[in-house]
């Protein structure tokens, strides 16, 4: 059996790393029983980093990597747009659709190494779905009243 080299651990790393911050924050969607949960999330943060990885990788260090970003904000911003829906006058998914492609970003950040970023990304963007969805509601609510 080959042992893995420093690289391909770092890939592991990354992958496990992107999947799980993608896993916490598809998590707090599942409670929430939106159409994209734990296993979107978690497959999306993973795939944005390892086609960020293999990218980096296979074109070497001199690679443009804002448009191995374009590519990837372009096919998670396809996904996102299929889950926005209208129904009469309401609007719904936005915010699962804008979560799916902060989710892309976080992923791509840990793919190029950045892991304090992407878990500073996923700890405010948990504080914008839960307690600002609070605040917003309680905001809504008392619109209604006056």
């Amino acid at each position: 059996m080959a042992f893995l080299s420093p690289l391909e651990i770092e890939i592991v790393v990354k992958l496990v790393v992107a999947a799980s911050l993608g896993l916490i924050l598809g998590f707090e969607r599942e409670m929430h029983k939106r159409p994209a949960g734990l296993r979107t999330h978690s497959l999306i943060c993973m795939g944005a980093a390892l086609f960020t990885v293999l990218s980096m990788s296979i074109v070497g260090e001199n690679v443009d990597a804002s448009r191995i970003a374009a590519g990837i904000v372009t096919g998670i911003g396809f996904i996102g747009g299929g889950m926005i829906f209208k129904s009469d006058d309401r609007v719904i998914g936005l915010t699962t659709a804008a979560e799916i492609w902060v989710v892309g970003a976080i992923g791509i950040a840990v793919g190029v190494g950045y892991y304090f970023a992407a878990g500073v990304a996923t700890a405010i963007v948990l504080f914008i779905l839960v307690p600002l969805k609070h605040l917003a509601d309680e905001a809504k609510r008392k619109a209604i009243l006056k």
